[in-house]
């Protein structure tokens, strides 16, 4: 066969002429950028580099690339010349030994060479693929940091906040169902949750009459925090801040001149534990988002009750990371990146619900039950592990499960793709999505009636009181106040529903609730920290069609299940599914000899605090649960 034919064009650096190439334009690419079978460059018969990308220790152009922008080349090329001497070769061998593209710029789209290795030809020969402007840069320094991104629901996920007229209406639609039931068990239930409604009413009340409040017999004053000032939305300002750490509880006034505005806001428990697991000894494993249907000056102030030290989003980074969303629109990773700074394909979000999200961005939600501080004040702490320590599992799951992949797979496949390779030869990238499994959570959603009155403020409520001069920029939009059903995409160890359907845990009221997917997997990571063991899954490749992927679970190197499936997902619950009923089946017969049987009814339906593995709870306090212990993929955190 004859040499292809291609479209001759001059090469260069700025002004700087490098030297003359042919360019291929790639047919049938998949670039949603594409422009015809033509070159993508605006002058045809020109290529010229606006600048270099950043050089990487670790990461080649070409696995950036095919992260956040897959399959998207665009074309090739490959210079005239043989002169190892022109300034053409230079670059390439520049670009080659250093790990950096050269970089064309066409509005808000990059063109990136990435300079090739060839079993042919013997000249200078590139990949030209295609990013939107700015992605690469940032991404690449997220991939040499092996860290991802964390998006942040605040309202009934993290905090569930009050004003005085919230708790009027609730406290008013709660004694309206108590007058209208004739369950006396119903009755009980709503009673006390009433009485906790007024509890936190009277608490808010003493602290807008005196910024003082009365806990357990003592008295306590607010302090004054400044808070530092956000450029362009908020001056700085001194709040009147009464913390009560033991109650997580903090009573906060958004607008300081105006006390119709203080607000008294319950912190999720387990916060701390995953907040610290996020940027562990100074490292940053995730960089962080918040992204809320509520009004801006009320989301900054919650997210600083939450973050009081600025660890997690800086000062400065707060006006481009809290993204608040107006009333009506869903959410979207879109609109949390609008910047270029981060790929969706590496992010994963935290909400209590699915459906407020772009459906393209659902699967990579990890659903929590919605936090209900007054309708079930111990639903927290009921299973052996917090929710917000489930969301901390799952995160670390999924970035181990997600480096895992990028290191022993894409960069190894990467590695081995030549200039003459065909596009479709390129090997696929791990995508979040990848790690979350959907679950069906209503059975999480503390389920003992019907959905609990919402315990914070709605978006009128908030609107009417947040929204007076006081440097307030917009509405409070809160959430659609309806729950809906939701699947909840869950870490990439998880378990079938078959199991899932007879291991039932209790709720405070000894109602069974059946044990979320999700809940498998961190009680196996449990299990291995309470025996000072290490929990391992092994993925194997499989020739079979019908079940391409394997797993195996290693506890302390000694395999106690396996799992196969069509996708990743399935061979991973099946083999999560496999460890327990293992471990299950191995403390049978270990407690039988002894006991004399087991009660197999108390074994499938334990209550109080017992979940069929674990005898007591998991609480966040726990000293012994220090951050190094947490759960992994056999990928270590603290690779490099």
């Amino acid at each position: 066969m004859g040499r292809r034919v291609g479209i001759s064009c001059k090469v260069y650096h700025g002004d700087v002429f490098l030297g003359e190439a042919e360019a291929f334009p790639i047919s049938n690419n998949n670039s949603s950028s594409s422009k015809g079978q033509g070159l993508p460059f605006p002058n045809s018969n020109e290529i010229r580099i606006d600048h270099l990308a950043p050089p990487s220790e670790r990461c080649p152009p070409l696995s950036v690339l095919q992260t956040i922008s897959p399959f998207a080349v665009r074309c090739k090329v490959q210079a005239k010349s043989l002169s190892e001497l022109s300034l053409l070769h230079r670059l390439y061998l520049s670009c080659f030994q250093e790990r950096k593209s050269a970089v064309v710029v066409i509005g808000n789209e990059e063109l990136h060479l990435v300079a090739m290795p060839s079993k042919v030809e013997k000249v200078s020969c590139f990949w030209c693929c295609s990013v939107q402007t700015g992605l690469y840069a940032s991404c690449l320094g997220m991939l040499n940091l092996r860290c991802l991104a964390i998006v942040f629901d605040l309202d009934e996920t993290l905090i569930v906040a009050n004003t005085m007229k919230s708790f009027e209406d609730r406290i008013e639609a709660l004694s309206r169902r108590i007058d209208g039931e004739n369950d006396p068990i119903r009755v009980s239930g709503m009673s006390a949750e009433l009485k906790r409604y007024i509890e936190d009413k009277d608490l808010l009340k003493q602290y807008i009459e005196m910024d003082t409040v009365s806990e357990g017999g003592r008295s306590i004053s607010a302090q004054n925090e400044e808070v530092p000032p956000v450029p362009g939305i908020q001056e700085k300002i001194v709040r009147p801040i009464i913390r009560l750490p033991e109650r997580n509880i903090v009573l906060t006034r958004i607008n300081p001149e105006n006390r119709d505005t203080s607000v008294i806001v319950r912190l999720r428990p387990a916060w701390e534990d995953l907040r610290s697991y996020l940027t562990a000894k100074g490292r940053r494993r995730f960089e962080v988002y918040v992204c809320t249907m509520a009004e801006r000056d009320y989301a900054l102030e919650m997210w600083r009750l939450l973050d009081p030290d600025a660890h997690l989003i800086s000062s400065k980074q707060l006006v481009d990371r809290v993204v608040c969303v107006k009333s009506g629109l869903k959410k979207s990773l879109q609109h949390v990146f609008q910047d270029s700074v981060c790929h969706p394909r590496m992010a994963m979000v935290i909400d209590d619900r699915l459906q407020v999200w772009d459906d393209k961005d659902q699967p990579r939600v990890h659903v929590v039950p919605p936090f209900t501080p007054y309708y079930a004040p111990q639903a927290e702490m009921a299973n052996a592990v917090p929710v917000l320590c489930v969301a901390r599992n799952v995160a670390c799951n999924v970035r181990g499960g997600f480096f895992k992949e990028f290191d022993e797979n894409l960069l190894q496949k990467i590695y081995e793709v030549n200039y003459e390779n065909e596009i479709v030869d390129l090997p696929t990238a791990p995508d979040v999505s990848d790690y979350l499994i959907s679950e069906d959570v209503n059975s999480a959603q503390n389920n003992n009636r019907e959905a609990p009155i919402v315990e914070g403020m709605t978006g009128s409520e908030a609107e009417h009181r947040m929204n007076r001069p006081v440097n307030i920029s917009d509405e409070r939009q809160t959430k659609p106040q309806t729950l809906s059903n939701r699947s909840s995409p869950d870490d990439e160890m998880l378990i079938d529903q078959p199991f899932a359907s007879n291991r039932n845990l209790c709720n405070e009221s000894g109602q069974s609730n059946l044990l979320a997917p999700s809940m498998f997997i961190s009680v196996l990571q449990e299990i291995g920290r309470r025996c000072d063991s290490k929990v391992d899954f092994r993925f194997i490749n499989r020739s079979s069609k019908d079940l391409q992927y394997s797993v195996e679970v290693l506890f302390s190197s000694e395999k106690i299940g396996i799992g196969m499936g069509r996708t990743m997902k399935e061979a991973q619950s099946q083999a999560a599914e496999n460890a327990l009923r293992n471990l299950a089946r191995d403390y049978v017969s270990f407690i039988a000899p002894v006991t004399g049987g087991v009660d197999t009814e108390t074994t499938k339906h334990p209550c109080g605090n017992e979940n069929g593995f674990l005898k007591e709870n998991y609480s966040s306090q726990d000293e012994s649960a220090k951050k190094e212990d947490l759960p992994v993929t056999s990928t270590s955190e603290n690779s490099k």
